[in-house]
């Protein structure tokens, strides 16, 4: 679905350094952007109130700096995902709380693709999927959200997470072989998600887009 600008027929890199001067324009940008931000603040934090206010304070403080923005060649919503990133990583330290995904969450991910059957085995699975995805490091965790959820490519999450886009491939790589490992390992985890899970992505961890992942610590 195309968005506001798109329909607009106004180029973004005009209205963003339109926005530098007149704050109609940066509202053009808000309303753009704002769902995006707040499902990513949303999903990472699991309560309404301190989304909306989060989701604020990021707007907030890309008015505050928009005249420094430099494209760099990521879309303009790297840069608010990035500043998301970093209030809510703030968040979560200040208030010494680790970041709550509910089942409806998960059941929006779109992991194991659009047949009936593996849709099935989501819906029926989503718990055994939450937990799992709980254990994970919170790294991890927001890496999903922003492949799955939000639909980034590897290099928006790169610019997002301060990683390159090598590195973002190898903890994609890692990230979904220790799903693999924790939903094999525990028994009443049913085998369909395992299956359907596995072989919606065994391709691409096996042959990442652009070749071989640049290697770093987990």
């Amino acid at each position: 679905m195309p968005g506001r600008l798109e329909e607009a027929g106004m180029d973004e890199a005009l209205l963003i350094e339109k926005a530098k001067i007149d704050k109609e324009a940066f509202g053009q940008l808000y309303e753009q952007y704002v769902d995006k931000i707040y499902s990513y603040i949303y999903y990472r934090t699991g309560n309404q109130s301190d989304a909306e206010d989060l989701t604020a304070r990021v707007f907030f403080r890309a008015m505050q700096n928009i005249n420094g923005y430099e494209d760099r060649g990521y879309p303009f919503s790297a840069w608010l995902y990035r500043i998301a990133h970093n209030l809510v990583a703030n968040w979560h330290r200040d208030n010494s709380r680790r970041q709550i995904v509910s089942i409806d969450a998960i059941g929006q991910w779109q992991v194991l693709g659009n047949g009936p059957e593996a849709e099935t085995a989501l819906m029926q699975d989503k718990e055994a999927l939450l937990e799992a995805f709980r254990r994970l490091p919170e790294d991890r965790q927001e890496l999903l959200i922003l492949k799955f959820v939000e639909q980034l490519t590897n290099a928006e999450i790169g610019a997002i997470m301060g990683r390159s886009e090598g590195a973002i491939k190898s903890l994609y790589h890692r990230t979904l072989q220790a799903l693999h490992t924790d939903l094999t390992e525990r028994p009443r985890q049913r085998r369909h998600l395992i299956r359907a899970f596995w072989r919606r992505y065994a391709r691409e961890v096996a042959a990442p887009e652009g070749g071989a992942p640049e290697e770093e610590n987990a």
